[in-house]
């Protein structure tokens, strides 16, 4: 019914490119002044969390990790680029000319869910090396974790029937491709984006728009549906599927059985009331032998119109704007802070924006049924918890040692899997998609009293 590209595991991203300039003038001129005080060289430990989860949502979804990963094994500077940062001194632009990350990092793997201060990536190195990442590893963890928490979301209310990633008219062109693979960790199926398809490794679907049955004319300029269908079978097969709302889409679906017969692999509705029009038209291929034929529906759906939509016979949706756009919530207000100097804690005491001092590591405890009870955060080379009779999971994991990426890390496929099974742990009400208390609380220990 959907045509799909297989792709190997292959990428379009420049063997050698440079994240440098992916970042704040800030972070550079910070990097200037502790390069000028000494204070470049202490040991620190940067940490990514969230104060909140968007619009109350129950859980987030952690994603962007090997971007993350591979933005860091990237981060490099050019000459061209070193050639533009005239407000450095000379000996900063040297330090930068050689600059290579060699620190640790640790953190949640991709796929994970994560709630309200969950250690969600630590970053260990000197503040120099440290300092400088902030942008480029919020600029993807908040952007790929929006779209795929989002996109679990809808995936939960589609109750097992596929989606298709179809946004990528609406947002940034490298946006699209990101946010697809954002999606299909999510648990979409296949994406429209070629780029997508080709760089990830994700399934491609797509058949035809609305123009391509509007270019099929009769000589007088009436339109001739009926050629359209039967060209794009002839082209694809009958597996494919036809758009059927160019026009009146009663009369859409009888032309395209009457061409393709009662084997056409699908029909798709991109506007009007869905509900109804989904009856109606399953009411109407039944009538005409075609119990096969599956039905596929667009328009502007997004968690809450699929979840409107579960009663009714649609076989898959297309979603566009509304999750590669987070659905309402276009970033996971995730941000980078300081949390250790020289092993000591620091802490920022800000109204609102206040934090746990020290590095940190995580772990869930679960039920003996596998139902999840709560996160409890602990000093990172501290003591792991006592649990008592409670199972648990360790979710702080090494990504990267001395600069080195760790091997043997969740590939795309692994890690979508691995948020599959996630979702099931959450008690039931954390699945649900109204506004409330996150599923889990993050708990402390093992921290100095405030």
């Amino acid at each position: 019914m959907v045509e799909v590209v297989n792709s190997s595991d292959q990428s379009s991203l420049p063997s050698k490119r440079s994240t440098s300039f992916l970042t704040d003038k800030y972070e550079l001129t910070m990097l200037e002044a502790a390069l000028a005080d000494g204070s470049a060289q202490r040991n620190c430990t940067f940490e990514v969390f969230s104060r909140r989860l968007p619009n109350e949502r129950r859980y987030g979804v952690v994603a962007g990790t090997a971007r993350v990963i591979r933005a860091i094994q990237d981060y490099v500077f050019t000459e061209e680029q070193l050639a533009t940062l005239d407000f450095l001194s000379e000996s900063t632009i040297d330090y930068l000319r050689n600059f290579r990350f060699s620190g640790q990092v640790d953190g949640y793997r991709e796929g994970e869910l994560y709630f309200p201060y969950s250690p969600i990536l630590t970053v260990r190195g000197t503040f120099a090396e440290c300092v400088i990442l902030e942008t480029v590893i919020l600029s993807i963890m908040n952007a790929d974790s929006a779209v795929a928490s989002a996109a679990a979301r809808m995936v939960t209310a589609a109750d097992g029937r596929p989606i298709i990633e179809m946004g990528s008219r609406r947002t940034h062109e490298y946006a699209a491709v990101t946010a697809a693979r954002a999606a299909y960790l999510a648990g979409f199926a296949a994406t429209s984006n070629m780029e997508a398809s080709y760089r990830y490794g994700i399934p491609a679907s797509g058949t035809s728009a609305h123009a391509w049955t509007l270019l099929h004319i009769n000589e007088d300029g009436t339109p001739n549906e009926a050629a359209a269908f039967r060209s794009q079978i002839e082209s694809l097969g009958l597996d494919t599927t036809l758009l059927v709302d160019t026009y009146d889409i009663t009369q859409g679906v009888e032309t395209a059985i009457e061409v393709a017969g009662p084997e056409l692999g699908g029909v798709r509705i991109d506007s009007g009331d869905l509900g109804a029009l989904t009856r109606r038209v399953r009411k109407q291929l039944d009538g005409l032998g075609a119990y096969n034929t599956k039905i596929v529906v667009s328009s502007d759906l997004d968690e809450f119109a699929i979840a409107g939509l579960r009663g009714d016979p649609v076989d898959v949706y297309g979603v566009g704007t509304s999750v590669v756009t987070g659905s309402g919530a276009p970033t996971a207000s995730m941000v980078y802070k300081l949390v250790e100097v020289d092993e000591k804690p620091v802490a920022k005491r800000s109204r609102g924006k206040a934090m746990q001092g020290g590095a940190k590591k995580a772990l869930r405890t679960h039920r003996t049924s596998g139902t999840a009870i709560e996160e409890i955060v602990y000093p990172f080379k501290g003591e792991r918890p006592d649990c008592g009779k409670l199972n648990y999971t360790e979710l702080s994991i090494p990504l990267m040692r001395d600069g080195e990426v760790i091997e043997g890390l969740p590939s795309l496929d692994e890690s979508r899997d691995y948020l599959a099974a996630q979702l099931v742990t959450l008690p039931w009400e954390g699945l649900a998609l109204s506004r409330d208390e996150p599923a889990l609380n993050t708990r402390f220990l093992g921290f100095p009293a405030e």
